[in-house]
């Protein structure tokens, strides 16, 4: 988060509250970081995005702005983040209906899927300042990939956990005992919580995160995370994708589109380098921007 040149803020004309902005603020006045707004759409807004604009350079902010649209809102967004080099994309998240969800697949959704770096969906009003951020991996995946994007989830929750001088959780869910399983040490459920915990020793003293502040539970990770969620009153709950893109990923899904709408806090979604790498090739390709 310290690192941040420049942020991308979505706007939405439609939405009063401006959720996005007073994040995007908060985060702005630690890390120094240009504030690039945007509205993705095709009618003029020029008044309106002017009168944030100038609120936030009264503030002392470093700000530009743009109202752009390219096809589609999520290739709007991943369009102007890597035209203007942002490494934070913050949007107001706007729950659609079941029934929508059915039919059409989310704007948030396609947001997570293609957007070439972090994506911060802000959910509540709820101030970070004292509040507890969750952090959920999967530390049963024991591949480069799982394990350089777990590092990249606990370490932006520190630095999320720094920044609102609050507690940093970690919650990983680990599957149901089989007697029938090859491996003896998933055959009881107190072996798989052993193997799970030593999996966590490593970030655990890294980061100093006492054994209270570990939830290893047994269960599907799309309803345990929203539960702890819940019970610890999280403001920030961080979680990674590795969901492809194309038919396959959207046919497979992830867990962090299936408890979006669950969570009761804000989201930050990460991915690994490997899919960063190829969703700016795709940007890049079409929006014509130098990847």
């Amino acid at each position: 988060m310290q690192a941040l040149r420049c942020i991308l803020v979505v706007l939405d004309p439609k939405q009063p509250d401006d959720l996005a902005v007073k994040r995007a603020r908060l985060i702005a006045s630690v890390s120094q970081a240009r504030l690039h707004l945007l509205v993705a759409s095709k009618d003029d807004h020029d008044a309106y995005l002017t009168r944030i604009q100038q609120e936030l350079q009264g503030q002392g902010m470093v700000v530009t702005a743009e109202q752009a649209w390219h096809d589609s809102l999520h290739q709007t967004i991943a369009c102007v983040q890597q035209a203007e080099g942002c490494g934070l994309v913050i949007k107001q998240h706007v729950p659609d209906s079941a029934l929508k969800r059915a039919l059409l697949t989310p704007d948030d959704w396609k947001l997570m899927r293609y957007c070439p770096c972090p994506v911060l969906l802000v959910k509540t009003e709820a101030p970070w300042t004292g509040g507890n951020v969750l952090a959920a991996v999967d530390v049963g995946n024991a591949d480069i990939e799982h394990r350089t994007l777990h590092a990249s989830i606990i370490q932006h929750g520190h630095q999320i956990a720094a920044l609102a001088e609050g507690n940093l959780h970690v919650i990983t869910a680990h599957p149901s005992a089989m007697l029938s399983a090859a491996d003896p040490a998933f055959q009881l459920k107190e072996t798989i919580e052993a193997r799970y915990r030593a999996a966590c020793k490593q970030f655990q003293a890294e980061f100093n995160i006492p054994d209270g502040q570990l939830h290893i539970e047994e269960g599907p990770a799309d309803a345990l995370i929203p539960r702890v969620c819940h019970q610890l009153n999280a403001v920030v709950t961080v979680i990674g994708t590795v969901a492809r893109t194309g038919f396959s990923g959207a046919l497979m899904g992830n867990t962090a589109e299936v408890v979006l709408d669950a969570l009761e806090s804000d989201v930050l979604v990460l991915k690994p380098d490997d899919i960063i790498d190829h969703l700016e090739q795709l940007v890049a390709q079409r929006c014509h921007v130098r990847p």
